[in-house]
């Protein structure tokens, strides 16, 4: 795999179960222009902190763990706002049977509306499988407690099955969406 594409990350967890269904490497993106009031990970706002990683080392790295891996999980910061350097990596882990969860602050209908301009930003979302979308909204948000937030942090977002949404060309919400 050539490529000259790196991701500028804040950190990567190898092994969380919060991060979507089943034991996922996390992926958190360094960057991110929301600031959402009570964000939880407000070191990742800034684009000039974070390290960079080549796609080739974080697809290296992601191979001695993929076996046991039920898939990744793109959070942040916004991950969207590197969508195209993060292609290489979402195609590679889709092509090995895994699925791709990603957060992002914008709506789907937000982004949608940036695809006829942006024809790489569809090519990284046809490789998603779930997209939780929407700005985090202290006054929305879940009690630790609560099950419906299980995926999410506030009740305004939603967690959309990708794959359904594009095939309808509306949201389709995800089974995990509560």
């Amino acid at each position: 795999m050539a490529s000259e594409k790196t991701i500028r990350l804040a950190g990567i967890s190898r092994d969380s179960l919060t991060n979507g269904p089943g034991l996922r490497k996390v992926y958190f993106a360094q960057g991110c222009k929301h600031h959402c009031p009570g964000c939880f990970n407000e070191s990742t706002w800034s684009f000039d902190d974070g390290k960079d990683f080549s796609v080739e080392e974080l697809v290296d790295d992601l191979k001695d763990s993929l076996d046991y891996l039920d898939g990744i999980t793109l959070s942040g910061g916004d991950p969207l706002e590197q969508y195209e350097n993060f292609i290489p990596l979402v195609k590679y882990v889709n092509q090995q049977n895994k699925n791709v969860w990603a957060w992002t602050g914008y709506t789907w209908e937000q982004l949608m509306a940036r695809v006829p301009n942006e024809p790489k930003l569809l090519e990284f979302l046809q490789e998603l499988d779930v997209l939780v979308d929407g700005l985090f909204v202290l006054a929305k948000r879940y009690d630790d407690n609560d099950m419906h937030g299980k995926f999410k942090g506030s009740s305004n977002q939603r967690i959309i099955d990708v794959k359904k949404s594009l095939e309808n060309n509306k949201v389709v919400l995800s089974k995990y969406d509560t």
